[in-house]
């Protein structure tokens, strides 16, 4: 009885939501038929899934995708599809938590912890929202100024602009942001699917490429580049929001079929999605390894990709500034499908950390211009060059990779515990399973961070040498 007294307490027994419910506005709002049949309830759950696929297939991973087919050709597909795999089992659990205790991981974390704690991990799950979305700002910002000539900085400060196009849509109702996320990304697809068809691959290379290569571990270019891929691909703040926005269905939680029947089609939905960002960063692989493996073609910036991709002497015939265009258009997409989903992700990790209530407009715009100034202030001190912003990108890397281990261990810890889950908790080899890949994706993140660190450690120490 006093283990049951704490629980309710703390708000943590099965089917209570608690007094704040996650994304209070959109909480609960699409309607689930009920006695419908398979495909029926299946669409009705479709959508949450499209918004965490994003996260996958932001531009943050689009130079890492390329540069691992220009460099290594196929064999770095294998990476890509067990980094699918490990973002299917996170998202399913995360989506699972949400719907069996009605609150979201920042909520569950933040009431687990101390006041201070909370807030410092608020700072870093804030670090890690910034980071994401300074890949998608300077993803759109760039290709605002391939597409329509815009000044850089211009196009950065648009971006910060459409924080205002979410906070309409959500007026709409939360379907149609699904829809809206769900064309862009279609955009995505089609682009790259008809740029990878003209690019004519080897069929039999993509296939070999999916089977696990001992060259991935001993080369250690491609381990490197390996970690790379592992590290954009699973993003913390895909686990925040994938907990919330599993709850925008009407549910019951005191009917145990009910609560199972949404947790099997919301694995369903967010399973085919990402397998759709499974598609995607495959393409992105296949179109480096086709067009550009043996070329001496720099790949590592946007502006780069673009140029090349209607140079005859780098991709050969088919080359031409329509594929460059269509390569701006979808990076464009991208941008925008991510910033939706970032916004969202910044609004559960405010509420859920340090519950700070203020309009919804206010909340909105203090999200997306932390994002922001960090972008701008870079672009305005080096007058606007592609280049040194990219930069930024190596950076916000590091600080997705430090703050992953702060979602994916509550997330296992809470989605493993009987107490909170019931008998919705991980079964064992689910259980056993993540904290392998959360043990793996933590040395995994250290290595990369250190890795990526190291170059401007050796500055450092170099210009410390040459003062004293």
């Amino acid at each position: 009885m006093k283990e049951a007294d704490e629980e309710k307490r703390a708000g943590f027994v099965q089917g209570v939501g608690g007094d704040g419910k996650s994304l209070d506005e959109v909480n609960g709002s699409v309607q689930v038929p009920k006695n419908a049949g398979f495909w029926k309830t299946l669409m009705a759950y479709t959508g949450p899934g499209i918004l965490i696929a994003v996260g996958y297939m932001d531009p943050g991973n689009w130079i890492t995708s390329i540069a691992g087919g220009a460099q290594f050709k196929y064999k770095l597909l294998t990476v890509v599809l067990i980094s699918s795999l490990i973002a299917m089992l996170l998202q399913a659990m995360s989506a699972k938590l949400g719907i069996v205790t009605g609150k979201d991981l920042a909520q569950l974390t933040r009431e687990r912890t101390s006041k201070k704690m909370g807030i410092v991990l608020w700072v870093i799950a804030e670090l890690a929202i910034m980071a994401t979305d300074i890949a998608e700002i300077i993803g759109s910002g760039i290709a605002l100024k391939l597409l329509f000539h815009i000044p850089l900085i211009v196009g950065i400060i648009i971006t910060a602009a459409d924080v205002l196009l979410l906070l309409l849509l959500m007026k709409l109702g939360f379907r149609k942001i699904e829809a809206i996320v769900a064309t862009l990304v279609t955009v995505i697809l089609l682009v790259f699917a008809y740029e990878v068809a003209l690019s004519n691959p080897s069929i039999a290379g993509i296939l070999g490429g999916y089977v696990p290569s001992s060259d991935v571990i001993t080369n250690h270019s491609m381990l490197y580049l390996s970690l790379g891929i592992v590290g954009a691909t699973v993003m913390p703040h895909d686990l925040y929001l994938g907990s919330s926005i599993s709850q925008t269905r009407q549910l019951d939680r005191s009917d145990r079929n009910d609560i199972a029947k949404a947790i099997k089609f919301s694995t369903i939905d967010s399973n085919i999605q990402l397998f759709l960002a499974f598609i995607v960063n495959s393409l992105l692989l296949i179109l480096g390894a086709a067009l550009f493996f043996g070329t001496d073609s720099s790949l590592g910036r946007f502006v780069d990709l673009f140029n090349a991709l209607s140079n005859s002497q780098i991709v050969g015939a088919i080359a031409s500034p329509m594929l460059s265009m269509l390569f701006a258009i979808a990076l464009l997409s991208s941008g925008q499908s991510s910033t939706i989903t970032g916004t969202l992700s910044g609004q559960i990790i405010m509420e859920g950390f340090i519950r700070l209530r203020v309009p919804l407009w206010v909340q909105r715009l203090v999200t997306r211009l932390l994002s922001v100034t960090p972008v701008l202030i870079f672009a305005i001190y080096y007058h606007g060059n592609e280049a040194k912003i990219e930069d930024l990108l190596t950076i916000s890397q590091v600080f997705l990779s430090i703050a992953l281990p702060f979602a994916v261990i509550p997330l296992v810890i809470f989605t493993s515990s009987k107490t909170l889950m019931g008998e919705f908790a991980n079964r064992t080899w689910v259980k056993y399973s993540a904290w392998v890949i959360t043990v793996v994706l933590i040395i995994l993140n250290i290595y990369l961070i250190g890795q990526t660190l190291m170059p401007y450690i050796e500055t450092f120490l170099t210009d410390i040498q040459k003062i004293m």
